[in-house]
């Protein structure tokens, strides 16, 4: 039938129009056979019939989807083979859609190199009922590069806008100014720490343990000595900078995680709160060679308040284990304290 046009085009063969074949008995008279114009009327009643339903021409739309030879190129919807029209053209002429907006998240806003945020804003934020100072207080902190200056605290204000960014909605804007304050005050506590360590290992592991061996509380008094002679910092020239900083309150220290453990098994000795802060302090070293960055860890930890109801804070500060070096001076700097009491140091001096 039309319907199976998919194909060629067979040859189309004439129909076959019986002949009874005349027996000797009984033969049919010659005027009872189909005539030649009766064969063609059924010849062309069978085309007719067997065609394609739908009527073709010339095509008109010149943007017609090419079928293949041979195949009807328009089917009734009712067909079992009927292919819908391709969404394609349409699709093309459709404008497309605006792009939805970016949305950042606070980690892509923050600078990587201390998960700060780039620029803090010194705007009043909305729905702030407090006036918070907008004024920043210099640092004792040398930056890394040589241009000399200082590193800048915060604003309260910008402490509180970098505290809503981050999500915590809750903080008491009364308690801002103070929040700044021991801010600061445990971040000068943390350099001045860490440029005892300079002073200690920043002329080598040799000297450094002509230092460390006599005991942690002579340490102490011996780098006081020399801060009084040349100044806090210990002079401009070999005087360590900050080059930058991170903090990451998530990330507990192996240090940390250690005391963990043993506060699980000896509560009664170890058990402690975990540090509620971590920072790690990159901090150029001036050695013969040049620059040395050097990566110092830093642990806070909240103690019991005073009787007068003041905070304390533990600050546990120390270089991080990144090279044989940085283990060295670890190990000397509580060794030596070890070997000062456990060689009877404190006797021989007292005599």
């Amino acid at each position: 039938m039309g319907w199976f046009w998919a194909s060629a085009t067979p040859a189309v063969r004439q129909p076959e129009i019986p002949t009874p074949s005349p027996s000797p008995s009984d033969a049919a008279p010659v005027s009872n056979l189909p005539s030649t114009s009766q064969i063609d009327e059924e010849y062309l009643t069978y085309l007719y019939q067997s065609r394609c339903p739908v009527q073709h021409g010339q095509p008109t739309n010149t943007n017609a989807t090419p079928t293949s030879e041979g195949s009807c190129p328009i089917r009734a919807k009712d067909s079992p083979f009927y292919v819908p029209p391709s969404n394609s053209a349409k699709s093309q002429n459709a404008t497309p859609s605006a792009p939805e907006p970016e949305q950042k998240s606070v980690l892509s806003m923050l600078n990587p190199l201390n998960y700060m945020f780039a620029d803090i804003s010194q705007s009043r934020a909305p729905n702030q009922t407090v006036e918070l100072s907008v004024d920043r207080e210099p640092s004792s902190i040398p930056r890394g590069d040589s241009s000399g200056a200082k590193w800048e605290y915060p604003s309260p204000q910008q402490m509180y806008n970098a505290m809503l960014r981050k999500g915590y909605m809750d903080t008491p804007q009364d308690a801002v100014e103070s929040m700044v304050s021991v801010h600061n005050f445990l971040n000068e506590g943390a350099w001045q720490e860490i440029v005892d360590w300079e002073r200690t290992f920043s002329k080598g592991l040799v000297q450094g343990w002509q230092k460390c061996r006599r005991g942690s509380e002579n340490l102490a008094m011996d780098l006081e000595r020399e801060r009084m002679r040349s100044g806090v910092g210990g002079g401009i020239d070999d005087e360590p900078r900050l080059a930058r900083f991170m903090g990451r309150p998530q990330d507990l220290t192996p240090k940390a995680q250690f005391f963990q453990l043993l506060g699980r098994i000896y509560p009664s000795k170890f058990g402690t709160a975990p540090p509620f802060d971590r920072h790690d302090w990159y901090v150029l070293r001036k050695t013969p060679q040049g620059d040395k960055e050097i990566r110092y860890v830093i642990d806070y930890y909240s103690g019991p308040p005073e009787p007068t109801g003041e905070p304390v804070f533990f600050l546990d500060i120390r270089p991080a284990v990144d090279t044989p070096t940085a283990a060295a001076e670890r190990l000397l700097k509580w060794g030596g304290d070890i070997w000062w009491r456990a060689s009877g140091g404190a006797a021989r001096e007292n005599q």
